[in-house]
């Protein structure tokens, strides 16, 4: 139970916030990949559909691979802690994470914007790469660069990966950031159809608060749920 509620709730913070920080980070760039794609491909809608989803499948998966990396550190250090109750500590951390998340997109913390910087290291090294790969022609080409457009330094994204963290586990970390990735795939596969309504949507200060709010609440309504099954499934 505990589990499936933060994969529900990973999934439903990308659903919701995607719309709102996705959309003006991403879904330029999926724009201009998808305007640089060769004629006959953007001519084609359900071609030019396979190379958009390619590069959402990338991006999914390095999402996912951060996510078992985030989890495995989670276990070592719940492992190392000596805490008998270190599964609920984490659990706690957990709502905590999304709560800031919340307060971020908002924008009633600015000052957690800080926390894009943690990847710009990470993202030096990749962004050359990616480079390379342009222009894509393939679908192959599509999904590597998919993978590589995944660690751009999104506050977002790294919140989400905390939050993967506190899951104590590789496999829950990497399930908890694919299904945070499969949330936010409807906004950026329907950003070409749909780009001014929903860059209009997500500049809207009053639109980012109330899904920040959102995100607050289902930390909050976590926080009803019995945290000591999990303690217990993780000692059997």
């Amino acid at each position: 139970m505990e589990h499936q509620l933060t994969y529900t709730s990973a999934f439903l913070l990308g659903l919701v916030s995607s719309t709102m920080h996705c959309i003006g980070m991403c879904g330029g760039i999926i724009g201009a990949l998808s305007l640089s794609l060769p004629a006959d491909v953007r001519a084609h809608r359900t071609r030019l559909l396979l190379f958009i989803a390619s590069y959402n499948v990338g991006r999914v998966a390095s999402y996912s691979i951060a996510g078992l990396i985030a989890g495995a550190i989670g276990a070592g250090a719940l492992a190392s802690s000596g805490f008998d109750r270190g599964h609920v500590m984490l659990q706690y951390l957990g709502v905590l994470m999304m709560a800031a998340i919340g307060l971020y997109l908002a924008g009633w913390a600015p000052q957690l914007a800080v926390v894009e910087k943690v990847g710009v290291p990470v993202w030096r090294r990749l962004e050359p790469l990616g480079r390379r790969l342009l222009p894509v022609t393939s679908l192959p080409q599509a999904l590597a660069y998919g993978l590589i457009w995944g660690w751009l330094p999104c506050g977002l994204v790294y919140f989400s990966l905390l939050y993967a963290l506190t899951s104590g586990d590789a496999i829950r970390g990497g399930i908890t950031m694919l299904s945070f990735g499969v949330g936010t795939l409807p906004a950026l596969m329907a950003t070409g159809v749909m780009t001014s309504w929903l860059t209009r949507f997500a500049r809207s200060k009053r639109a980012r608060q109330v899904v920040g709010l959102l995100i607050i609440l289902m930390a909050i309504g976590s926080l009803f749920i019995p945290m000591d099954h999990g303690m217990h499934a993780h000692h059997h």
